[in-house]
């Protein structure tokens, strides 16, 4: 032990910093929490009668969105409702409720979303008495999945265990699917007796130009990557860091397909919305109908419909809050806006993994400055392809345990972007063998481990 004053002062110094950086951040969530408690409160006195509970688990912000436009539907038809984060639900607080709606998104394979983490541990882990209770559940998911809707069906599993009572059969919706949420639409009809209301119409696309697109990985052993730049026809919107770009796919044979979301790579101070999207093929070799529009069949020029949407759950903290920032492949689009965010008072650190750093070192020119400026203090990088690596990103985190702990007691947070499958579990199992699962869990319930995988 050090009897050096100076040292001794130092520390206390470095102490002091991490309990503000915490305090910070507690604040910015407390303050966010309650202007939705105070919207919240405005939509549950509109209407006669004890409100109706809204809770959703959204990792995109999808869930979020429906939920409110769900209450207001509600409010417009003179039922009242409360809307609230599934991680501000317990089992007490259905067990005042009368009525309540799900609104909830699965990830992968069944698994909920991480707002949803500490009402899975706390409340579902057992069964409670709802027999008062009777529930309505809007389950978002992908049909290419297995597990479809799995979090849905849980969710609708559990409140039928502990004795609720379904207002109506579960609404399933595929890839935002605008029948089945006409459909639910539909039930909040008939919750309010309204003969009619007006449908919940697809997103008024904004018009944007294609002006750059760019194969960023010729020669590379995975699929073609394109840097893609559109820029807006009219006045652009506002955007943060961690917002998602929903794009409308063109008719096709007298059908319109509806949308893909993509994590936007840059900022308003860029004066454009910056893709890095890979060319998915099907088995007989075709393109992906979104993937191979936009990388081949679009042309510098032409115009395409698309709408930023705020995705909350993937902000970035306090700008002197550090950041950790783990992803592979496309994933490192969301992370680059991120990066472009930062300054050197908090500075950040990326964990990156990709095949071989001939081909897929994206966007390798920005880091090294970012690296040069201070803005990137850490850079680690995997390449699974390459003679003498042969690793995954989640072997970066699991090699560097130590420095993680080190970075996570100063206050840092945790931003994972990338693909579901293999990378965001093991980077997890990863995550949670360096900081320990308890660790972990706190940080996701805190929202200092936040997500954005696909």
């Amino acid at each position: 032990m050090t009897s050096d004053p100076q040292r001794w002062l130092w520390a206390v110094g470095a102490f002091g910093l991490w309990l503000a950086l915490i305090a910070l951040t507690v604040w910015r969530e407390q303050r966010a929490r309650a202007a939705a408690r105070a919207r919240s409160d405005a939509l549950a006195g509109t209407g006669e009668g004890q409100p109706i509970v809204i809770a959703f688990a959204s990792q995109t912000g999808l869930a979020e969105e429906l939920a409110w436009r769900t209450a207001r539907g509600l409010g417009e038809g003179g039922v009242g409702a409360r809307v609230l984060s599934l991680s501000d639900l317990d089992a007490a607080a259905l067990g005042a409720a009368e009525r309540a709606l799900f609104v909830v998104s699965t990830t992968g394979e069944g698994d909920p979303p991480d707002n949803a983490a500490r009402f899975v541990r706390k409340a579902m882990d057992q069964t409670a008495d709802l027999t008062h209770l009777r529930f309505g559940v809007l389950a978002l998911g992908d049909r290419s999945y297995d597990q479809f809707c799995g979090f849905g069906h849980a969710v609708d599993g559990w409140l039928r265990r502990s004795g609720a009572q379904p207002l109506f059969d579960m609404v399933e919706v595929d890839n935002g699917e605008t029948g089945a949420i006409r459909h639910w639409q539909h039930q909040l009809n008939q919750i309010t007796g309204r003969l009619a209301a007006p449908d919940w119409t697809p997103p008024a696309y904004d018009d944007w130009r294609l002006v750059e697109r760019t194969l960023v990985n010729p020669g590379s052993p995975g699929g073609e990557a394109y840097h893609l730049a559109f820029e807006a026809v009219g006045a652009a919107p506002d955007w943060s860091a961690g917002d998602i770009a929903e794009v409308g796919l063109p008719e096709r044979d007298g059908v319109t397909p509806g949308s893909r979301e993509y994590s936007i790579a840059s900022l308003p101070t860029d004066g454009r919305v910056e893709f890095l999207i890979r060319q998915m093929r099907h088995p007989d070799g075709t393109l992906g109908l979104a993937s191979g529009w936009l990388t081949q069949d679009l042309a510098p020029g032409d115009r395409i419909g698309m709408r930023l949407r705020t995705n909350r759950s993937f902000h970035g903290p306090a700008d002197d809050t550090p950041m950790i920032l783990i992803g592979n492949g496309t994933g490192i689009a969301g992370l680059r806006a991120h990066l472009k965010a930062r300054t050197a008072a908090g500075g950040a650190w990326l964990l990156f993994g990709e095949r071989t750093q001939a081909h897929d070192a994206f966007f390798d020119a920005d880091l090294r400055v970012w690296l040069a400026s201070g803005a990137l203090k850490r850079l680690d990088r995997a390449f699974s392809r390459d003679p003498g690596d042969g690793r995954y990103v989640q072997d970066l985190v699991a090699a560097a345990a130590d420095d993680l702990r080190d970075w996570v007691q100063r206050g840092a947070a945790i931003y994972v972007c990338g693909s579901l499958e293999g990378m965001a579990s093991g980077v997890h199992a990863a995550l949670e063998t360096a900081l320990g699962a308890e660790v972990v869990l706190q940080m996701l319930e805190d929202g200092r481990y936040r997500r954005d995988v696909y």
